[in-house]
């Protein structure tokens, strides 16, 4: 049996494990530190809406990847599945959030930022990658959590 996933495949998996995420949770929170971001930094006299905008967008796609795989057991058999899928494949699952992060940051760096076409394209990529790390190795200690629902205990 060919265990091989094309890229396709492994979107839909991530799609579906991403299913069950705390999506009004995730907007609230990125939507708060967002403005506490901006905020502080109107009055200590340095604010700067691109910073905080990026960081609400990390931080929103953070709690959303990671509350969707938090609990693998729960939701749906295709959803169960898939969040087993993203956490024995913690690195190919992280992927997905981050490319959608760095999608939310492309805009805010070319508009709000004013930054030409390919520097807000690195800089979006930048914050992707944070993105990408934090929540693989968060999807990593979680691996522990679908232990005993993975085949072989792995």
């Amino acid at each position: 049996m060919n265990d091989e996933l094309t890229r396709r495949d492994e979107m839909s998996l991530a799609g579906a494990a991403l299913h069950g995420a705390p999506w009004k949770t995730a907007a609230v929170t990125g939507g708060a530190v967002t403005a506490a971001s901006f905020g502080m930094g109107v009055l200590t006299g340095g604010g700067d809406l691109t910073w905080a905008m990026v960081v609400g967008i990390g931080l929103f796609s953070l709690i959303a990847a990671i509350g969707s795989i938090g609990k693998p057991n729960s939701g749906d058999r295709v959803t169960r599945q898939a969040r087993l899928w993203a956490l024995r494949h913690p690195w190919r699952f992280a992927l997905y959030p981050s490319l959608g992060a760095a999608m939310l940051m492309y805009p805010v760096q070319l508009i709000v930022d004013g930054e030409g076409v390919f520097s807000a394209a690195l800089d979006a990529l930048q914050g992707g990658v944070v993105v990408y790390l934090i929540t693989a190795v968060l999807a990593l200690t979680l691996k522990g959590r679908g232990q005993t629902s993975l085949p072989g205990g792995r």
